[in-house]
């Protein structure tokens, strides 16, 4: 199937949508803010629903406590800030008040991967999924682009009766996916279909995925590519079949190896049909400041390198 490009993105634009429509649907949702309203979309609700927004300022621990709070009343809280804090900043309060409780909280993980760009490392979100996915009771959700953003916040109320983390980044990128996809929670997309291998890409790797394999069928080789936008609770079904049909796996990710989407696919593989699995990420290292292209061109998350580790696995 072929994708085109509709427009420039980012995919906090689609978290910001996804809020206001969720808002006009559900008169129990909330937001809470952490002083950088705007920058993680939360604006568009903020202005619809004065009333039903609070803004706490820079206290992320604090506010997954509110929030934990406000859902035991029976409420629907979201609460956004960069992911370097919604994660791992406020992880014992998620851990222990939210996830323990298996409360409906709703948090947006803004400025994930390096993509973030200049601010460096300290504010690109490379673990966040890692701790999410490991903690009981948490789904964990990566969409790839604005369009399908959206979707997975009003999933995440509609399919989750618990906790919920949806990942999303800064950066206008390319919204390929159709408007009126049906997003269902812990189901793959397959959007290229191929039996000489697969590549399993999350987030914004999924259209550099989709270029990997337009690529690859020039050479004649027949690349299926799956879209994981849920990491937990991963497809297992999906990726078993992959593993079964085409042998060998090429995982993609903006975030560490360690842990995230490349972890996920190989413990499925692993206990349920070996294959060999290239995980392209993040190896074990810090981002920095920069420019988005040149970082992703320097830590090798481009459609070429997708290409080269995809020849490689093959002539193995």
């Amino acid at each position: 199937m072929n994708y085109t490009i509709r427009q420039y993105k980012p995919t906090k634009a689609g978290f910001g949508e996804g809020l206001k429509e969720a808002g006009e649907k559900y008169s129990g949702i909330l937001c809470i803010g952490a002083d950088i309203t705007a920058s993680v979309g939360m604006d568009l609700f903020a202005k619809a629903f004065p009333e039903r927004f609070f803004s706490f300022g820079i206290a992320e621990q604090n506010i997954a406590g509110v929030a934990a709070g406000m859902a035991l009343e029976g409420k629907i809280p979201f609460f956004s800030t960069y992911g370097v804090f919604a994660a791992l900043r406020t992880t014992d309060q998620i851990r222990v008040s939210i996830c323990y409780n298996n409360l409906p909280v709703k948090i947006g993980g803004a400025h994930g991967g390096i993509s973030v760009g200049p601010d460096g490392a300290t504010h690109q979100a490379l673990e966040d999924l890692a701790i999410m996915r490991a903690l009981p009771n948490m789904t964990v959700l990566l969409p790839c682009d604005a369009t399908q953003t959206r979707l997975a916040v009003l999933a995440s109320i509609d399919q989750v009766k618990g906790p919920c983390y949806i990942r999303f980044g800064r950066e206008p990128v390319p919204d390929f996916t159709f408007p009126d996809q049906q997003f269902i929670v812990g189901k793959a997309q397959i959007l290229n279909e191929g039996n000489d291998i697969s590549i399993i890409a999350t987030g914004h790797m999924v259209w550099e995925a989709l270029q990997s394999s337009a690529e690859l069928e020039k050479s004649g080789v027949k690349a299926r590519v799956i879209n994981i936008h849920t990491i937990k609770p991963i497809d297992k079904e999906t990726i078993i079949r992959a593993a079964k049909e085409t042998g060998k796996i090429v995982t993609v990710e903006e975030h560490q190896v360690i842990g995230g989407l490349g972890s996920a696919v190989a413990e499925v593989v692993a206990e349920n049909y070996p294959v060999k699995v290239k995980m392209i990420g993040m190896q074990d290292c810090f981002g920095e400041s920069g420019k988005p292209d040149e970082l992703l061109d320097k830590y090798g998350l481009r459609a070429a390198n997708i290409t080269a580790a995809c020849h490689e696995l093959l002539s193995k």
